[in-house]
């Protein structure tokens, strides 16, 4: 056998394995109800309760961010994410967490944000000169 065939043999079983041995990705959206039964992470979509407090004091913990968010359901919970609070949080308009439940609060490992677009006025002022 020629020796193209033989690595090409070991790269083709190697990422098989890799494959195999990886840890499951989360995919599908949950609500604060399912993870509180789960035993594994899951990601739950919600608005950013405003009304609500946020707490971060950056010169006592810079890794210690709370606020509240409400479930595509309703459910509202407190959810706790260690790390650095990100720029512009209060402007955005959706927060994908990814966590477990601890208790009554929800502990966030990844936080992804959909903000407003920054040109969302200017599509607005442009499609009202082209109708005038």
């Amino acid at each position: 056998m020629k020796k193209i065939y033989i690595v090409a043999l070991v790269m083709l079983v190697a990422a098989s394995f890799m494959l195999i041995k990886s840890p499951p990705e989360v995919s599908t959206y949950s609500d604060f109800a399912t993870a509180k039964t789960s035993q594994k992470a899951v990601k739950i979509a919600g608005q950013l309760s405003k009304d609500k407090e946020m707490y971060y004091e950056p010169t006592k913990d810079p890794n210690y961010f709370t606020f509240f968010v409400k479930d595509d359901k309703g459910e509202e919970r407190k959810v706790i994410f260690l790390d650095k609070k990100p720029k512009d949080f209060e402007m955005s308009e959706q927060i994908v967490i990814t966590g477990k439940m601890q208790g009554e609060e929800f502990l966030a490992e990844e936080m992804l944000l959909k903000c407003p677009s920054k040109y969302k006025d200017d599509q607005v002022y442009i499609k009202s000169q082209k109708s005038s």
